[in-house]
């Protein structure tokens, strides 16, 4: 029967840990955290072993020299691996065996390895941490022209009439400076971003789940991307509740004896799709099969409530677009 290793993975040096079937531990070994060392390490619980390692820093590159060495790779989910924090003892060989135990007793929470293409495909579309900086830039400009007193009466300063403002805006000689070394920083993003998007693009304007989710109101090239290339493999989601669920988008549910609690929305899964969903609905409220009923939850409990259940209504949408290719009540609507 195969062996039980569980790796304790870290930057500069990780723990492998082997288990026999019946949980004896048959070895403990520190290595530096490379490739050659993890395979030599590994390959002493002989063929085809179990392996477990924690979503950790760095764990792309193990999990593709594990899967090289024939090993049956498994990823464990950090939130759902309990008792690390809560034991006396804590350390690196004490971690790396818990994981493999979890792992043999078949009681180890998992999360999904995605493909090598789709994970390098994820890399692109996380582009919105370039947005961020661009933004914090911009926010910038505006920091510099509140110095000299100046208030634009534009409604966005990153159009051309906003070019042209700030041309001719007269600035002292450090204000100008400054303000024209960030307007070269956000030229230099905004050229990176684009690139990125058109990468995204050429890699899934084949797909067909990418072209049907993109007939829904609010998403574009960018949040089709986002959702594909985040979601990837559609069918590990039996129904559209799971992959909610996943996103983070659906109530704490707290249940003892007779109580039932039920809280605000979980935010545990992938922020990127979650931001993606919200972000599509909050100007055209997800379009004709959703606008309705965001009105009238708006009506009885707000508007931030009623945007999180339209980007659950959207996201069954998305569901169900990447999965046929289709998205059939907008086929019956028009």
């Amino acid at each position: 029967m195969s062996r039980y290793v569980g790796i304790d993975l870290h930057r500069r040096r990780s723990v492998v840990v082997i288990l026999d079937p019946d949980g004896t531990k048959v070895s403990s070994t520190r290595i530096e955290s490379s490739a050659m060392a993890l395979a030599a390490a590994v390959g002493e619980a002989g063929p085809e072993p179990e392996v477990v390692l924690e979503a950790t820093w760095g764990w792309y590159w193990a999990a593709d020299v594990l899967e090289e060495a024939g090993c049956r790779v498994h990823l464990a989910h950090p939130l759902g691996v309990k008792g690390f924090e809560n034991r006396r003892v804590k350390n690196d060989d004490k971690d790396a065996t818990l994981l493999a135990d979890l792992l043999r007793m078949g009681s180890l929470p998992e999360s999904w390895i995605a493909p090598r293409s789709l994970r390098q495909l994820r890399e692109l579309v996380r582009r919105h941490k370039l947005s961020q900086l661009r933004t914090g830039l911009k926010s910038q400009v505006h920091s510099v022209l509140g110095k000299e007193g100046v208030v634009p009466s534009l409604t966005t300063l990153w159009g051309p009439g906003g070019a042209r403002f700030l041309d001719d805006t007269p600035l002292g000689e450090a204000y100008e400076y400054r303000i024209e070394s960030l307007r070269d920083l956000i030229l230099s993003y905004d050229r990176e971003i684009t690139e990125l998007d058109q990468r995204v693009h050429l890699r899934v304007r084949d797909d067909a789940g990418y072209r049907a989710i993109q007939q829904l109101s609010g998403v574009g090239r960018v949040f089709a991307g986002v959702f594909v290339a985040e979601i990837g493999d559609i069918d590990r989601f039996p129904h559209p509740k799971r992959l909610c669920s996943w996103v983070g988008l659906t109530p704490r549910h707290r249940e003892s004896d007779d109580k039932v609690m039920r809280g605000s929305i979980t935010k545990q899964g992938s922020a990127l799709v979650r931001w993606a969903a919200v972000e599509a609905v909050a100007r055209w409220r997800g379009g004709a099969p959703i606008r309705d009923s965001y009105r009238r939850i708006a009506e009885r409990r707000g508007t931030n409530i009623a945007r999180v259940a339209a980007a659950r209504k959207l996201l069954t949408l998305v569901y169900y677009g990447m999965r046929d290719g289709e998205i059939r009540c907008l086929q019956e609507a028009a």
